[in-house]
């Protein structure tokens, strides 16, 4: 028989209990990028994941009140980033607000579909944006993936405890 746990040591659900839960969890680090009328926009994100196979599906979430979020409501397609273990001053880069993310050091390109394309990841793929699913002051983004590139080198970013970290062995 298992001993009942300390309920005095439960909490009530909140924003703070959710975060705090979730520091526990290691999780990929990924830049989502998307191209606007007159700029890039991108973010990095934790939430990346993936959904089906058939077709392949991806989904991710943000906030509605982020900077980026204007430009991938209106986007047709979006960049999924999988970032490497050398990359925690990008991620930090695309996950500070107010910063011109695109600019010098960050080296990328235009890619397919138009969607700006990041230099030196492990993986992309281009999505095409298929669902933007309402989820408190966030969207879930149901994307499928219509191409990539996954000929980069190296082991990927965490994020766990609020800090990017590496793999250990």
């Amino acid at each position: 028989m298992t001993a009942s746990p300390d309920l005095g040591a439960l909490r009530l659900a909140s924003p703070e209990l959710l975060r705090s839960v979730f520091r526990q969890h290691a999780a990929g680090v990924a830049v989502i990028t998307a191209q606007g009328d007159d700029r890039p926009a991108g973010f990095t994100a934790t939430s990346l994941t993936s959904v089906a196979a058939e077709p392949p599906l991806i989904s991710f979430g943000i906030g509605t009140g982020s900077s980026s979020w204007p430009v991938v409501a209106g986007a047709a397609h979006v960049g999924v980033h999988i970032l490497g273990e050398h990359q925690s001053e990008l991620a930090a880069t695309f996950a500070r607000s107010g910063a011109d993310r695109f600019a010098p050091p960050t080296a990328w390109h235009t890619g397919p579909e138009g969607v700006p394309v990041l230099d030196g990841v492990l993986a992309w793929l281009v999505c095409r944006v298929v669902a933007l699913v309402p989820a408190g002051d966030h969207r879930v983004v149901l994307a499928q993936a219509v191409v990539g590139d996954l000929s980069g080198e190296g082991r990927p970013l965490l994020y766990h405890q609020g800090r990017f970290n590496a793999l250990r062995d």
